[in-house]
């Protein structure tokens, strides 16, 4: 009997960052809310992408199993064992130490297949070749940046390089690590779905970068002290958007401050908010674009 989600064209990575100590997963597909089935992830334990007939118990099992100490690809064998609808499944898992593993069952809908590197592996089904799957690892491995840019960027290069050869849907993308999530309270870093679009990839990585915006960390190397000229032209910019009714003094007061952060939390940008007399420059251009 199969079991499981409808059969769906997908293509997926699953991926970690060795530096910055992040797990994430993104996937594209010819199926409703990908993102309800496909991505998994905890920090500490690993993350994975369970698509084709999706069982999506190996979701949570396998993170289970990988928090215990198991490897990716111990995981995979002791999930597909017991399954009775293996041929049928596609899993790819990259474990808490970073080692990749995937399976592709020999049922699944041409084209089949995954791709393993140094922690991720790139997998797909009902692709219209397997160059969907080479340029998404081509792409991961050439991109510096986040492990979330990363990801998307993979997407975007399988799109182009066929994908899923019966159209597109939706697109998801899921990094998690430690204290990552907002306030620090959960570890959920990066949590963005495209449930139903015409072009789900593009419309992920719009999303991805509003999502920067508002809830990325502050670098270190991008702080400005507010101050003379800097202090004024924030003030000017505040009295325009109504936070401060003070004069264009370009002293960086406690009338000032309260004003500006009046502005932030209206803003969503509360993430960015410092108490000192530093301001996050992506704060400071996001004040002179958009006002």
């Amino acid at each position: 009997m199969r079991s499981g989600a409808r059969v769906s064209g997908t293509f997926s990575i699953v991926a970690y960052d060795l530096q910055n100590h992040e797990w994430g997963v993104a996937v594209q597909s010819k199926f409703l809310a990908a993102g309800s089935v496909v991505p998994w992830a905890r920090a500490g334990a690993g993350a994975g992408a369970t698509q084709s007939w999706a069982n999506t118990s190996y979701g949570p099992r396998g993170l289970a199993l990988m928090e215990e100490g198991m490897s990716a690809e111990e995981v995979i064998a002791l999930l597909t064992e017991d399954d009775d609808d293996r041929a049928l499944r596609q899993v790819g898992l990259v474990d808490a130490a970073g080692d990749a593993a995937a399976f592709t069952g020999e049922e699944c809908c041409e084209w089949a297949g995954h791709l393993i590197g140094e922690h991720y592996t790139c997998q797909g089904n009902i692709l219209v070749s397997d160059e969907t799957v080479v340029a998404m690892a081509r792409a991961f491995e050439e991109l510096s940046g986040s492990l979330a840019d990363r990801l998307v960027a993979a997407l975007l290069a399988g799109q182009s390089a066929g994908g899923d050869r019966r159209g597109q849907q939706s697109a998801a993308l899921l990094v998690v690590k430690d204290g990552g999530g907002y306030g620090g309270h959960n570890d959920r870093y990066v949590d963005l779905r495209v449930d139903d679009h015409p072009t789900p990839i593009e419309k992920l990585a719009s999303l991805l970068e509003l999502y920067k915006l508002h809830f990325f960390q502050t670098d270190p190397d991008n702080l400005v002290k507010i101050e003379g000229e800097v202090a004024k032209e924030i003030q000017v910019i505040l009295q325009r958007h109504g936070h401060y009714q003070g004069a264009e003094s370009g002293t960086y007061d406690d009338e000032t401050r309260k004003a500006l952060r009046d502005f932030v939390n209206t803003e969503n940008l509360e993430e960015r908010w410092r108490e000192d007399d530093l301001v996050d420059g992506v704060i400071l251009d996001f004040m002179r674009e958009r006002f």
